[in-house]
């Protein structure tokens, strides 16, 4: 029966609950700007990087350098959009 249980999957969802807990705390705490930021993007970066390997098996397949460096590209090209648009848009180059 202990090998039914999904303790991967509960210990991701607690983990996906505290780091909720710890940004709804930064938004209701009076904080400075800069740590609050550092923050929130540290951990959503966890929270993101968690989601991935817990929740959608991205460390399960054999061709795990696949999906890695899929979603590398992926930030990639979100990050050249970003700029590009920022580029673009708001300091008119």
């Amino acid at each position: 029966m202990k090998e039914l249980f999904p303790a991967k999957q509960v210990m991701g969802f607690v983990a996906s609950l505290v780091l909720t807990l710890i940004a709804l705390l930064v938004v209701f705490t009076d904080m400075s700007y800069t740590a609050g930021m550092t923050i929130l993007l540290v951990t959503a970066f966890i929270q993101a990087t968690l989601q991935l390997v817990v929740f959608m098996h991205a460390g399960e397949t054999e061709d795990g350098w696949a999906i890695y460096s899929n979603i590398l590209f992926g930030i990639v090209i979100v990050v050249l959009s970003v700029l590009g648009t920022l580029l673009i848009l708001l300091w008119d180059m």
